[in-house]
């Protein structure tokens, strides 16, 4: 039986590290570009390159753009969380009933967002820790290897998940996906504002223990209060294990500020305090860093949601 081709919407790092992955398996795999601009440069480029230890693969994957009328049967959204809903909501109506849509966001939020606008599809919620950056465009650096955990609310493993095994794609199939968004989320929300905050890299943050620690027993609080012991479970020793393993490393958010990009605020520490209030948990240290943050974003130019 042939397989379903992969729509790949979004070809920033994380969509080109998997759209390469799978096309180097020998699957079939389709760029969704958001117009005929960004189209004709991809195709000027020439197509995506894969730099993985070193050496570099150049894979001509075929490109369309938004307005394409080919029917999508399987997409995975690999755009940022802020852009998630926009983007599916240009091609919603080539997804077939049944069309299985893999998220793959940061923070909380733009899942269900998505869900909601695109109610006869199956959403596939992904949590991955694996590595990437584009330099420059259309040119995806592995820079580190990672895990992705995929489920849904139906629990029931997709039979293509043997594809990923064949593209060399690390990943599980977990009845609590829900729990490792959670723990992403507070994750992110104890180390990525900090590397803006003090402008350093992971690793430096070793040296703001104090700080680090004052946002993990808030960050546990307030997952408890909602209703997610799990994800709070062991977080500072997991937080720290990140900080350490990946102390060379500049968080996406250090990233995405130092080349004048809108972060996810909102889906991480917005997201965060937000329920925090619902759940009628007080949330001082990460209201404080939400503060500090926005304002720093707004002194740089940059959007503050």
């Amino acid at each position: 039986m042939k397989p379903l081709c992969w729509h790949i919407l979004g070809a920033g790092s994380l969509g080109s590290l998997w759209a390469t992955r799978l096309a180097r398996a020998g699957l079939p795999v389709r760029l969704i570009l958001r117009n005929e601009a960004r189209l004709a440069a991809y195709h000027a480029h020439g197509g995506l390159v894969l730099n993985e230890g070193g050496q570099r693969q150049t894979f001509a994957i075929p490109a369309q753009s938004a307005a394409s009328a080919e029917p999508v049967e399987r997409l995975l959204v690999a755009c940022k969380a802020y852009d998630a809903e926009r983007a599916v909501a240009s091609i919603a109506s080539r997804l077939v009933d049944g069309a299985e849509v893999l998220l793959l966001q940061n923070g909380l939020g733009s899942q269900d967002a998505v869900a909601a606008m695109i109610p006869k599809a199956r959403c596939i919620f992904v949590s991955s820790t694996e590595g990437a950056f584009c330099n420059p465009p259309w040119n995806v650096v592995f820079a580190g290897q990672g895990f992705n955990w995929l489920g849904d609310t139906t629990q029931t493993p997709p039979p293509w998940l043997d594809e990923l095994s064949a593209a060399g794609i690390p990943h599980q199939w977990t009845a609590d996906i829900l729990d490792r968004l959670w723990r992403k989320l507070a994750l992110n929300c104890a180390i990525n504002p900090l590397t803006v905050l003090h402008a350093c890299t992971n690793g430096a943050l070793l040296r703001q223990g104090e700080e680090v620690r004052a946002l993990c027993d808030e960050l546990v609080q307030v997952l408890n209060a909602c209703g997610r012991p799990g994800a709070a479970t062991g977080l500072h020793d997991e937080v720290n294990r990140v900080i350490q393993a990946t102390a060379a490393n500049y968080s996406s958010m250090h990233q995405d500020v130092a080349h004048g990009r809108r972060t996810e605020i909102s889906y991480l520490l917005g997201y965060l305090c937000a329920k925090a209030v619902e759940h009628g948990c007080p949330a001082p240290e990460l209201n404080r860093v939400r503060e500090r943050l926005t304002a720093h974003l707004v002194a740089k130019g940059l959007p503050s949601d």
